[in-house]
């Protein structure tokens, strides 16, 4: 038997990233409970862990488009999808070498997940159908952390414990990945189903000369290092307003689609979002009154995923698209995000250490490049055509 229709193909997708998030998420929210059962409490170890994670997303982000052009995309898919069933061990790892192992391979599969989204969504729905679709991969994490953040002391009475859960998830994603087998790519070709010698028009050489690729990139870094910054720093700044951002970011992303299949044009909701989420970042970072932070939280989860149909879009309706070009593009833009990302991580740490434990300059920070997107969309192509 044969998958051949392209809403089971999309189904097998968007829930094998949403279980991906589950086991992730999961995993980190029990993180205590591993580390006690191994009898480590060392906040290095800790740190690590987090930094094999950042490492795993921009390495595997990166080698996702060699990894089609080697094996086509249906089966780098199944790559992926098999990364993250070693997440499996996690909640077992008899040491924390193998913890720590296992949480790299996970996030790889999960770094290479996220890349070949587009070129399936390319080679199985028509250009009008995209932005829908893509909407609703780009709401698929925030699903599965929904569903963990909000359902997790439910599915552990279930499963009996925070190790069956975890090991459920695996289980559930391992079944995905056998079932993608069963996938059938219709001229299936090295380069995400295109011919070889249009795929070969386009490498990563081409993709780090191409301007578009790093304006793409610059402009979704700034939220992105604010995104990772929200749910790692301001908690311990006090600021728990955070959770906030989670669920009103799936309202967002519904909104975006809905949004996207009336109004074509990209850059106005980008646009827009982006002044707002500067506005909201700053009154959540420097309000004094909880009332306003949790507004301004509130409104932040809307607009962060509000533009995100529209900003992913962008690629997919530029002229002479190919699954292998977009395929570069996407790897180049989750790992220039994620490099970038990765290095305002840090110093937003080391200023504030380098002031006595105030957040102030760190907020400071954060606030002006999260206004890359409202900033960026002045550098990005209208690919979307009016309505007659």
């Amino acid at each position: 038997m044969k998958i051949t229709h392209k809403y089971l193909v999309e189904g097998l997708v968007f829930t094998s990233y949403v279980l991906f998030a589950m086991a992730w998420v999961g995993g980190t929210a029990s993180m205590d409970q591993i580390m006690a059962s191994m009898h480590i409490e060392s906040f290095a170890s800790a740190s690590l862990l987090s930094g094999a994670v950042t490492l795993a997303k921009i390495v595997g982000t990166f080698a996702a488009a060699y990894l089609t052009l080697k094996f086509g995309v249906k089966y780098a898919f199944l790559v992926a999808a098999l990364l993250i069933v070693t997440g499996i061990v996690t909640p077992y790892a008899p040491n924390y070498d193998v913890l720590l192992v296992s949480r790299f391979l996970m996030g790889l599969g999960g770094a290479f997940m996220i890349v070949y989204f587009n070129p399936i969504v390319m080679h199985w729905f028509a250009p009008e159908e995209r932005p829908v679709i893509n909407g609703l991969n780009a709401v698929a994490f925030n699903v599965g952390t929904a569903i963990v953040l909000w359902g997790m002391p439910a599915i552990n009475a279930i499963t009996g414990g925070w190790q069956q859960s975890l090991l459920v998830f695996s289980l559930a994603s391992l079944v995905l990945a056998l079932l993608w087998l069963m996938v059938k790519f219709d001229r299936e070709q090295p380069g995400a189903g295109v011919p070889a010698q249009e795929s070969s028009h386009y490498s990563y050489l081409d993709g780090l000369k191409d301007g578009f690729n790093w304006a793409y990139a610059l402009t979704y870094s700034g939220l992105l290092s604010f995104y990772i910054c929200l749910f790692t720093f301001y908690p311990q700044a006090g600021i728990s307003q955070s959770k906030w951002v989670i669920g009103f970011g799936i309202l967002g992303t519904v909104a975006g689609i809905l949004y996207s299949r009336k109004q074509p044009l990209r850059l106005p909701i980008i646009r827009i979002s982006g002044l707002v989420i500067f506005i909201t970042v700053l009154g959540l970072s420097f309000g004094t009154e909880p009332w306003l932070q949790t507004l301004c939280a509130i409104v932040l989860g809307f607009c962060i995923f509000l533009p995100v149909t529209a900003l992913v879009s962008i690629p997919h309706e530029l002229p002479k698209m190919t699954g292998q070009k977009i395929t570069v593009i996407f790897s180049l833009f989750w790992s220039i995000s994620y490099l970038i990302s990765t290095i305002v991580l840090w110093l937003f740490g080391k200023l504030v250490d380098m002031n006595q434990g105030s957040y102030f300059a760190s907020f400071v920070l954060i606030t002006l490049l999260s206004a890359t997107v409202f900033v960026g969309s002045y550098f990005l192509p209208e690919t979307g055509k009016p309505k007659e």
